[in-house]
């Protein structure tokens, strides 16, 4: 399974990724060795909403889709996933 996810920093931004290992990945943007420069400086980071997907094609499709949308799309995008 690869994962496509979105987390909230503590400046309130959205960064937008994609990943096989969704935990160690959330872990790793929180820590100090994390190799995200836009995270780095905007811990801690919370998974704010995440979707699965078969292939790599599909999620770096989706990834794609996701980056090219407004802030306000993104939280819309998480409200949906919440309710």
């Amino acid at each position: 399974m690869y994962y496509i996810y979105l987390l909230r920093c503590s400046d309130n931004s959205l960064y937008c990724g994609q990943t096989k290992d969704l935990q160690r990945r959330v872990q790793e943007h929180n820590s100090d060795n994390s190799k995200s420069k836009y995270t780095r400086t905007r811990r801690p980071v919370e998974l704010v909403y995440s979707e699965k997907h078969k292939t790599i094609s599909s999620v770096l499709k989706r990834e794609f889709e996701i980056k090219k949308m407004s802030k306000i799309q993104k939280e819309k995008l998480i409200l949906k996933k919440i309710i």
